[in-house]
């Protein structure tokens, strides 16, 4: 059974339909995406919409997340995507790392003098970074319940992904600080490690019960209600019904 962070009735969807997202248009999303959520992990970039102080429309795309607070409410943090990556405080050799999305040992980006594991957010262009602590005490957990050798830790320290068994499956390790441990852990191979932390369930088109997301050719999410389908998307879930029957049989 899996494990869930939130509840599906405390998604605050007052909070989210302020910025232009619908419950019917988050229970569209993927599968996946929507158990991301739960899991208290950040939603893919999506579309919103919202009024600025003079009252004039704002379009932009964000990641979002919920978080609970002390009194146990739910709330929201938007992470929006950043026109730019501003990385000009790091080494290229550590600027390259970043981009390729992988984690490493550096410094705040507003602290030199701050040690901390430092990743890129490829998708917002948003720089994030844990203190080494704070990952340094979660890997140890990990080591301890999985029995992780030394050399294996440095290398996850390194930004790499490690394959590891436990009870006769696959399990993949890695720094990815969207996470809120910092850590990922995932049942089978870097492949898989890899597929889930991207979004490739979140492909062209994804249906849902009362519309469709569809991501455009510079990899953008927008959303379709079903009355405004065009003919190239109802073909498409013509396609895809076919498809889903047929692996059902």
């Amino acid at each position: 059974m899996r494990h869930y962070e939130f509840k599906e009735e405390e998604i605050p969807y007052a909070v989210l339909e302020e910025f232009g997202l619908s419950q019917e248009m988050i229970e569209d999303l993927s599968t996946g995406a929507y158990e991301d959520i739960l899991r208290g992990r950040r939603s893919p970039v999506l579309p919103i919409v919202t009024k600025d102080a003079a009252g004039n429309t704002v379009r932009a795309r964000t990641r979002f997340k919920l978080i609970r607070g002390m009194d146990d409410s739910v709330g929201v943090v938007f992470h929006p995507r950043l026109v730019r990556c501003d990385l000009d405080r790091y080494t290229p050799e550590e600027q390259e790392a970043l981009r390729s999305g992988r984690a490493i040992i550096s410094h705040a980006p507003d602290d030199g003098s701050l040690k901390c594991f430092v990743q890129v957010d490829t998708e917002t262009n948003q720089v994030l970074w844990v203190p080494t602590p704070v990952i340094g005490r979660n890997l140890s957990n990990l080591t301890e319940h999985f029995g992780i050798a030394s050399e294996d830790v440095f290398a996850i320290q390194e930004g790499g992904l490690v394959l590891l068994r436990e009870d006769g499956e696959d399990i993949t390790v890695g720094i990815d600080l969207t996470e809120r441990s910092g850590i990922r852990v995932v049942l089978g191979g870097p492949e898989a490690w890899l597929r889930e932390k991207g979004e490739s369930d979140m492909g062209r088109y994804t249906f849902g019960l009362c519309g469709c997301w569809v991501r455009d050719a510079d990899g953008n999410l927008g959303y379709v209600h079903e009355q405004d389908y065009t003919d190239e998307i109802w073909a498409e879930q013509e396609k895809a019904i076919a498809r889903n029957s047929g692996m059902k049989r």
